[in-house]
């Protein structure tokens, strides 16, 4: 049987405001099985030790029978990345929760659409493929370090993911190079051919640009917008 690592706790409190600043505290709520992570309101709940560490929080999902999670872009940007990082390490998909917007393609469209982009990506990755090893070997010689870093994005329907760049250094001639013709991006092919983003539509936004702009692609899941809430039960022997 699974077990949470979470212990029963009795006492109840409001949640103040100085509370949320100081300890990045956060409303949950099952939803069909989904757990959605929320902002707190003036609500009494038991204090979960899970989100003060990160890692406590990915054993916790990790032994939980949480599908998928959803969370809030209000909660900020530090707080979006801490559990996109939790849920990465944990292996369960996060969304975050947008209002409903322009409709799907349907799906015949949408695999059509697919198809169109994955057979893309794979032609430029073979055209391009001399140009990233050349790029690799001067990035090894003139700014040695790591190769490839990752920065989360917003896709389809609010999914979170990460894409894939070049590490390069703008102060750098060859870094600066690279950012004026977008070769850093070329990595991101990748993320096309596993389907996290499009070559066609609308753009993929950044963590900074979905809390600050609320320029979100897509719309969330029909159980987001049609499913009731129930407060989740801590005291439970699962999350």
């Amino acid at each position: 049987m699974t077990t949470s690592i979470i212990p029963t706790l009795e006492n109840l409190y409001d949640v103040t405001q100085e509370h949320q600043e100081n300890h990045g505290y956060c409303t949950l709520q099952w939803r069909r099985g989904k757990l959605l992570v929320k902002p707190p309101g003036r609500v009494k709940q038991p204090y979960l030790p899970s989100l003060d560490s990160k890692r406590s929080l990915v054993e916790c999902l990790q032994h939980s029978p949480v599908s998928l999670v959803s969370i809030d872009p209000k909660l900020g940007e530090a707080l979006l990345r801490f559990w996109a990082d939790a849920c990465e390490e944990a292996k369960k998909p996060i969304f975050l929760s947008i209002p409903t917007g322009n409709k799907m393609p349907k799906q015949p469209l949408r695999q059509l659409q697919r198809l169109i982009d994955w057979i893309a990506a794979l032609v430029l990755l073979l055209l391009v493929s001399p140009v990233m090893l050349g790029l690799i070997v001067l990035m090894q010689v003139y700014s040695p370090g790591s190769l490839f870093c990752r920065e989360w994005r917003v896709g389809e329907r609010g999914k979170l993911f990460q894409a894939i760049r070049f590490c390069t250094h703008n102060i750098t001639p060859l870094g600066r190079w690279m950012g004026k013709y977008s070769l850093n991006n070329l990595p991101q092919l990748f993320n096309v051919l596993r389907g996290d983003m499009s070559l066609i539509g609308s753009r993929c936004w950044t963590l900074e640009d979905a809390v600050q702009l609320n320029k979100l692609p897509e719309v969330t899941a029909s159980w987001e917008v049609e499913a009731q809430p129930h407060l989740l039960h801590l005291d439970s022997q699962t999350l």
